[in-house]
């Protein structure tokens, strides 16, 4: 029976095996353990073609296991070779290794050969490759001499290297004398066997050192070819040399290199072959000389290139195929083209295969009397061979045994016994290679044994797969079993997967999957069984991944990683930048869940990755940080195309800083007008480096350009080179030219000139031209400097003048000017507005009407009529003053107006005049009128005097604005009780003539409240209020009093007192204990209402509800210690709301004019209040 066992692994976790890897190992090469006999096993040799560095020891491996220990011994080229004969050679102890010193003497040339290696024991013989060793070879370039070569502009060119041959085959690179690669394009490019090709040369191809280099890798040194000149002339210096040499009768002509089509340079011809072996690159070279410049293209005739392992090298001149095998056979054409036509060149590809295995024949482990088989399958092209060696002898010289049986590439044992072991080599070969494979048959007889250690924890991640190792040996092969728990049954393969290296596997395993399971081994010479543990843990998850973010350098980023895991371990959180570990940064900081990056820098831009990793399982979750900023400022500014008044400017952008310039603003600096400030110039769009810049004449520019992103604008460029343009006449005049006078008889020309900038040239100066404009008069010019102003005198008044400046300086005239209109100066009006009129609208409002004046007597520009008023007197005679005039002005040309805000019951008088720049004109005729009656004003003062028991009198002062003949004054009062209620209200009239009255048969201790106006014929005027309360009764006074002399009430005090005391005295003890009595707190806190302190306001009716009045005392219903009320001003006159003196109004009377003088400040009403209570009311309330 044949047995397949797996080699021993030391297991952790079944977790951490990867699947594929373990499947991998189910298929490697048999292992017996190491206390069993077996037949030696090659473990390491030196590869088939061993190129040695001849200036240190030889090393020639060959290392082997067995039992018993395996003996070595060498041949070299097919003999014994006797390494106690040459003491250059020894062996290393317990191995078959060969070292032979050649460092102290000896050549490495004189162990050159074929080696192989033999280790052998009393089971066996195994072999090794066949192991050639060369020395490698580094050989310098023969000496030479290379002409100079001169080639015409556009020929074509290749530079020969062929290097020596060494071994391992050189490097081949062109360089100069600087040690510097030559560039290589399109044009230029170096070959697969090294040489240096020239589709076509050009002038700047001319150079003296172009150098070939062969770097050896093996032994690490570097051989040089001898330098090549190369000279490329053009067609013009070629006419020159030759006719220099020609006498003047003769003539010459050498003509350039014309175009042409493209050719080869190599491969040679249209066909050539290529073979390569499987496994190789296959690299096909096409190189085309042409002008212009041929571009290569590669197909393959009937079919498609390989699109994963397809690859372009060299400017497309090479194509390369890797891992090349027999389908890639074929014919491959590449052709070159230009734009006077092409070449086609075919490549027919044969893929030949050194032998390569198919089946490698594998260790067998039989007991007595088994079966089994050797089984040797390769492949190759052409088809290897297949050889069988037993003990590294040709089996068909080597003893015979009867158990044994050959079959082509089969070797088929029957009925084997001990003495069947041996070991056989399988030897498959063609032209191009060899294989070799050795493989034991070890015939043992051995009960079960378990490799895997007992009660091993396997700790798993749920929902992974399980894989519970079970490693074991035996002979006949044992059967192996699972089992879950103590008494469990067999487990099957409808929910596991028992492998053939006896481990049993748990596709996905859940939470249930945890427990004790155990492995048994039997055959029939024993059995032996195992136990091992499994966990389930839940899987770690990062449940708060880090996000992508965008930040300005300098400012401060915060990535978020928070991770979930089993509670049964413990996670290592891990942050990453681009792969690797965070820079050594104070400014990176690591908190639980955060990585926060401070002063953030272009450096730290790139992917943040937050690892989370357990002893079982690892997680991760990555994040790019964008680091952006205000772009890098552009460079290499640069003037071109230099023209009068244009110029065009180049530059180079700085970085963008991750944010992509959005445009670039140009300013410029006028050195020679206003140096040191900037200007705007243009912008362009952030994709342009070139601007075409219009320009001014007679200006010494330097530019500098300023990008900007979504961040926002760089700094400033250097300032580019200065450009001084010529000097030309200005193209435009003095902006803002004005004509005025400010005298009667003249005419100030005023404007504004030009900056330097604008002033095109030199010597910038004026034309200052005029006349009148309804007169047949001549231009009249000046010329003046730089200057802004030109007065002309003598002029007649306000009569209308055209005007023109004209800007010129040394070079010519600003095109003519557009003449504007002015005037000369104006005077004062002469004539007074007639016919004016009044119409009273109402008592606080008049309408005036008035006759234009003539135009010509204003003598200026009319700014509008300005009427003058004031009050003479009242017509009650009661309050005689003098007020100042008021002032209102209507705009324009206006014939009427509204006066606001008047007296009632008032005389007024009031003139108009017109209004000139200049000034006002004479008045109107004063024309005066009255204005009706009005209501009153609240009374001036209400006061409440004399208070008794059922009566209270009062006292007031006038309206101070009576605005008509006073009829009477109304009093109204109600009471107010203890809880606020307004009681029934009652009118009363009182003559007009009265100033004191008072109120009889009024309730003993009653708050009142009161309410007084005065009245004309029009109606009432605003109100006063007051407050007051009758006297309280002595009676009652009198037996409030009693009760503080009764000799109950100062028992009751006098034992409050003895309570308070002894509380002292307890107080005072506890305190000299050292301990805490809150007397204080407890006071206050059982303290009884009746005794607590009354504040001065407490026990008044002071406060309550009005449901007519809604506020009665909430503003300010105290009276002062006079007991006297002042109203407040209710002028509600709308010479409050002008500006300063004066007002406006518009031709419907709304308010648009002005006022002037000063108005009289009114007296104001006082605060509303009432008498303050008795301390006899306090207790009454309290009572």
């Amino acid at each position: 029976m044949q047995l397949k066992i797996m080699p021993k692994k030391k297991h952790f976790s079944a977790g951490r095996v990867p699947l594929i890897l373990f499947l991998c190992q189910m298929i490697s090469a048999l292992d017996v353990p190491l206390d069993l006999v077996q037949p030696p096993t090659i473990t390491q040799q030196s590869p088939k073609d061993y190129i040695i560095d001849p200036r240190e020891n030889i090393v020639i491996q060959c290392e082997a296991k067995g039992k018993p220990p395996p003996s070595f011994s060498w041949t070299r080229n097919g003999t014994h070779f006797d390494i106690d004969k040459d003491p250059l050679v020894t062996m290393k102890p317990g191995s078959g290794t060969l070292v032979i010193n050649i460092m102290s003497e000896g050549k490495a040339e004189t162990y050159e050969g074929v080696y192989q290696c033999t280790a052998r024991n009393e089971r066996g013989a195994a072999i090794s490759n066949n192991i050639v060793v060369r020395p490698s070879r580094s050989p310098l370039w023969t000496k030479e001499r290379l002409e100079p070569i001169t080639l015409r502009n556009g020929q074509s060119l290749v530079l020969p290297c062929r290097p020596p041959i060494g071994l391992p085959p050189a490097i081949i690179f062109w360089m100069d004398n600087s040690f510097q690669r030559l560039p290589q394009s399109e044009r230029v490019s170096q070959g697969l066997n090294g040489d240096l090709y020239f589709s076509n040369v050009l002038p700047e191809d001319t150079r003296e050192d172009y150098i070939c280099y062969a770097r050896f890798n093996h032994t690490q040194t570097i051989q040089q070819k001898q330098p090549i000149s190369l000279k490329v002339i053009s067609v013009d210096e070629l006419n020159d040399t030759i006719a220099a040499n020609l006498n003047d009768t003769e003539f010459y002509g050498a003509k350039p290199s014309k175009e042409r089509p493209p050719t080869f340079l190599t491969p040679e011809g249209n066909e050539s072959l290529k073979e390569e072996l499987r496994g190789n690159v296959l690299s096909l070279e096409c190189i085309a000389e042409g002008l212009p410049t041929p571009i290569i293209y590669w197909i393959k005739e009937d079919g498609t290139l390989p699109v994963n392992r397809t690859f372009y090298q060299n400017f497309k001149k090479t194509l390369q195929i890797t891992q090349v095998s027999e389908a890639d056979s074929g014919n491959y054409q590449c052709i070159a083209k230009n734009t006077l036509g092409a070449v086609h060149h075919t490549i027919s590809v044969t893929v030949k295969a050194a032998p390569y295995w198919i089946s490698a024949p594998q260790n067998l482990v039989l007991s007595p009397g088994e079966n089994g088989t050797l089984i040797c399958r390769a492949n190759g092209n052409p088809k290897p061979r297949i050889g069988w060696l037993t003990n590294g002898v040709p089996v068909e010289i080597a003893p015979d045994d009867p158990s044994r049986k050959i079959d082509g590439d089969t070797i088929i044992f029957s009925n084997v016994q001990e003495r069947s072991s041996a070991v056989y080599q399988c030897n498959a070969s063609n032209e191009y290679g060899y294989l070799l494979a050795n493989a034991f048959v070890n015939v043992l007889a051995e009960p079960p044994r378990i490799l895997t250690s007992a009660n091993i924890l396997y700790q798993v991640i749920a929902n992974r797969p399980a894989l519970l190792d079970c490693a074991f040996f035996g002979s006949p092969l044992p059967t192996i079993e699972w089992f879950k728990g103590t008494k469990g049954s067999a487990l099957h393969e409808d929910i596991y997967v028992l492998h053939d290296n006896g481990t049993l596997e748990i596709p996905v395993a859940q939470k249930d999957s945890t427990g004790t399971y155990t492995c048994v081994a039997r055959n029939k010479l024993g059995m032996a069984k195992n136990e091992v543990h499994l966990e389930i843990k839940d899987p770690t998850r990062i449940i708060k991944q880090p996000e992508y973010a965008v930040v300005q350098r300098g400012s401060k980023v915060s990535f978020e990683c928070k991770v979930k895991h089993d509670n049964t371990l413990i996670p290592t959180i891990m942050w990453l930048k681009d792969n690797g570990e965070l820079p050594n940064d104070e400014r990176f900081s690591v908190d639980k869940d955060h990585l926060v990056v401070t002063d953030v820098s272009d450096d730290d831009g790139g992917m943040y990755t937050c690892a989370a990793n357990t002893t079982l399982d690892s997680v991760s979750a990555s994040a790019v940080l964008r680091v952006v900023d205000v772009p890098n400022p552009p460079f290499d500014l640069e003037l071109t195309n230099q023209l009068d008044k244009s110029v065009q400017l180049t530059w180079t952008p700085g970085d963008d800083n991750n944010s992509p310039i959005t445009k670039f603003i140009i300013e410029y600096e006028d050195a020679m007008h206003e140096a040191g400030i900037w200007h705007h110039q243009a912008e362009v769009s952030g994709t342009q480096t070139t601007a075409q810049l219009t320009l001014s004449p007679y200006v010494n520019y330097s530019f500098r350009v300023m990008a900007e992103n979504s961040i926002g604008r760089s700094v400033p460029s250097e300032a580019s080179e200065q450009y001084l343009t010529k000097a030309a006449e200005p193209d435009q005049n003095p902006m803002t030219v004005e004509g005025l006078g400010t005298e009667p008889d003249n005419l100030v020309i005023t404007w504004k000139p030009l900056n330097g900038f604008e002033s095109n040239g030199p010597g910038l100066q004026y034309k200052v031209s005029w006349r009148q404009k309804d007169g047949d008069d001549e231009w009249t010019s000046v010329v003046v400097a730089n200057v802004s102003k030109y007065i002309v005198s003598g002029t007649p008044t306000f009569v209308p003048y055209l005007i023109k400046v004209q800007a010129l300086n040394d070079v010519g005239f600003a095109p003519e000017p557009a003449a504007v209109m002015g005037h000369s100066g104006e005077d004062l009006p002469m004539v007074a507005p007639g016919n004016v009129r009044v119409n009273v609208v109402n008592s606080t409002l008049a309408e005036v009407h008035w006759d234009p004046v003539p135009l010509k007597s204003v003598r200026g520009h009319l700014q509008g009529y300005r009427i003058y008023y004031w009050k003479a007197q009242s017509s009650s005679k009661r309050n005689r003053r003098h007020i100042e005039k008021k002032i209102l002005t209507f705009q324009g040309n206006k014939t009427h107006g509204m006066l606001p805000g008047l007296q009632p019951y008032s005389h007024y008088v009031l003139n108009v005049r017109v209004v000139n720049g200049k000034g006002e004109g004479p008045a109107s005729t004063d024309r005066g009128f009255h204005t009706p009656e009005g209501v009153p004003s609240a009374p001036s003062s209400l006061k409440i005097v004399n208070p008794t028991l059922d009566s209270l009198t009062l006292e007031w002062d006038p309206p101070s604005h009576p605005n008509g003949v006073l009829t009477e004054y109304t009093l109204r009062y109600q009471p107010i009780n203890s809880t606020h209620e307004l009681g029934p209200l009652v009118d009363l009239k009182i003559p007009a003539n009265k100033t004191r009255w008072t109120l009889n048969h009024l309730n003993f201790s009653t708050r009142y409240k009161f309410y007084f106006y005065a009245q004309t014929s029009v109606g009432s005027g605003s109100q006063i209020t007051e407050e007051a309360i009758t006297t309280v009764d002595e009676a009652m006074a009198s037996r409030q009093v009693d009760i503080a002399t009764q000799g109950w009430f100062i028992g009751l005090m006098c034992a409050v007192a003895l309570l308070i005391l002894i509380l002292l005295i307890v107080c005072f003890i506890r305190r000299n204990k050292g301990g805490k009595y809150p007397v204080k707190e407890k006071e206050d806190a059982h303290a009884d209402p009746e005794i607590q302190p009354m504040k001065e306001d407490d026990g008044t009716f002071g406060e309550y509800s009005d449901a007519e009045d809604h506020k009665p005392l909430k503003k300010g219903s105290r009276t002062p210690s006079d007991r006297t009320v002042k109203k407040e001003d209710s002028d509600d006159s709308l010479v409050d709301y002008g500006e300063g003196v004066n007002g406006q109004f518009n031709e419907d009377g709304s308010f648009i004019g002005q006022y002037s003088g000063k108005k009289e400040k009114e007296p104001a009403e006082g605060n509303e209040s009432s008498e303050a209570p008795s301390p006899v009311n306090a207790m009454n309330s309290f009572v």
